[in-house]
């Protein structure tokens, strides 16, 4: 929730948008700034990409995913079956595979292969591995800003949500998987030095995310190529640009830092935003994200107000997304969440004026206090563990386990199988995203709101002791002196 500072002195330069207040300077970007970025894009990747293609072609056919529908020549039952089973049974191409098995035969792919490999002079790695750390510190609190505010609350960005709705990817049958999927290739980013670098499963996971991002980038511009009024690269800008890059490297850095965290009562220390700044700059490097912007935390806080100020514009598009995204985890693992409870949880990150935008539901006073008692309990737990490195560094090595175990291994998760970011949702002319309800069963109670209501329970309980001592010293006191 956004509480307003009384002691803030407003300018012809403060700026106030979806609930924050900043001064808006020459460091910004301006909206003339933008444009170009929103038609520049990573041409290495795409060229990598192309050519991985040819040595490995895709498949002719892909079978419907998600709300996908796809054009094709009718069939006898048998043999949609036969199509289908023998599709279950080939794995899926791995393009980080392909590409480090012929990254020395090839002068494309060798090009693409030592860029990424190449470690740029600016990169600490022991700053790298505090940054890490850094995430796994806050790692409840992290989750929950990325859920419901960068994922969620993203969804306000009007031209980033076309380029998501044509993919598919977001009706309320798959939404949950993609979340756990994007959630994996963080943890695989984090969990050690050693993954990040090069060869890593972080850094794999990274370059398929490059790849998987100008596969989705080539498909719609094929069909606008075709069909222009499928997507208008003219008023949109290319899909999955520059701008678009930077925006996700802020919504997982500097928006956690100084929107998610503070509206959770959690403040970093300054060490840590300037490690875990340097932290997703490498990450943004990998991915073919201008990484400039990213080069101090003032930067990047500036990057994240003017895509605030500039992008964020909820569409018919954009309420259909964060509604999905609501329903796909009502009741579900591992929260079990009731639907009032996370768009308490949406509306005290994002603020009421950008998730009435969206469509969202207004919840009663109940889980507004309930969403209160799991920021008490973040903060005391984040407060006291960061406050002693021994438990700091236990809790560290303990989360990584289970965040990677609960996301990946769980039967509600992704099942033991680490995805690989094939090319699952593909781009269709008649591919849609439509509201939707949840498909799998609901629980009826929740784990997460009795631990909240047992903290504000015992918060409260806390506090009342405390000021009855404060009175009966205080009373003693005065009758001590009178």
């Amino acid at each position: 929730m956004a509480w307003p500072n009384p002691f803030r002195r407003r300018t012809a330069n403060t700026k106030t948008c979806w609930g924050f207040t900043f001064e808006l300077t020459d460091q910004h970007l301006t909206p003339e700034q933008c444009q170009p970025l929103k038609h520049s894009y990573d041409t290495l990747g795409e060229q990598a990409l192309n050519r991985l293609n040819e040595i490995s072609p895709p498949p002719q056919k892909d079978l419907p995913r998600g709300n996908s529908q796809f054009s094709a020549p009718s069939q006898p039952d048998d043999s949609i079956r036969k199509q289908e089973k023998e599709a279950t049974k080939s794995p899926p191409r791995d393009l980080y595979l392909i590409l480090r098995d012929h990254a020395e035969t090839d002068e494309v792919l060798q090009r693409f292969w030592r860029e990424v490999t190449t470690v740029p002079p600016w990169v600490d790695w022991e700053q790298i591995r505090r940054g890490q750390d850094v995430f796994y510190r806050y790692g409840a609190a992290n989750l929950t800003g990325l859920a419901y505010q960068s994922l969620l609350g993203g969804m306000g960005a009007a031209r980033v949500v076309e380029t998501l709705a044509r993919t598919g990817g977001f009706s309320t049958k798959v939404a949950r998987g993609r979340l756990f999927e994007t959630t994996q290739h963080i943890l695989q980013c984090t969990k050690s030095l050693e993954s990040l670098q090069p060869g890593g499963d972080g850094f794999a996971s990274t370059i398929r995310v490059r790849l998987l991002h100008a596969a989705v980038r080539n498909r719609i511009l094929k069909l606008a190529s075709t069909k222009p009024e499928y997507y208008d690269v003219q008023a949109l800008g290319v899909p999955i640009n520059d701008l678009d890059s930077m925006g996700t490297i802020a919504t997982f850095s500097a928006t956690l830092i100084w929107l998610s965290l503070p509206r959770q009562g959690i403040y970093m220390r300054q060490q840590e935003i300037v490690d875990y700044i340097a932290l997703w700059r490498y990450i943004a490097y990998l991915v073919g994200c201008p990484t400039d912007h990213f080069e101090t935390p003032d930067r990047a806080k500036h990057m994240m107000e003017a895509l605030l100020l500039y992008e964020i514009h909820p569409t018919p598009t954009s309420k259909i997304m964060a509604n999905n995204i609501i329903k796909s985890l009502e009741g579900q693992p591992p929260g079990y969440a009731s639907e009032d409870f996370l768009c308490a949880s949406a509306r005290w990150l994002n603020g009421n004026d950008l998730c009435d935008e969206l469509g969202l539901m207004r919840p009663s006073a109940y889980y507004w206090v309930l969403m209160a008692g799991q920021c008490l309990f973040f903060c005391f737990f984040c407060y006291t563990y960061r406050s002693v490195p021994s438990w700091d560094a236990k809790k560290i090595a303990t989360l990584k386990r289970v965040f990677y175990n609960i996301i990946v291994h769980t039967k509600y998760g992704l099942k033991g199988e680490e995805t690989t970011f094939d090319f699952k949702y593909v781009p269709e002319y008649s591919t849609i995203t439509e509201m939707g309800e949840c498909q799998e069963e609901k629980a009826t109670s929740s784990y997460v709101e009795r631990r909240n209501l047992k903290t504000v329970v015992i918060a409260a309980g806390v506090m009342s002791v405390g000021a009855f001592v404060a009175f009966k010293v205080a009373s003693g006191i005065v009758r001590s002196i009178f």
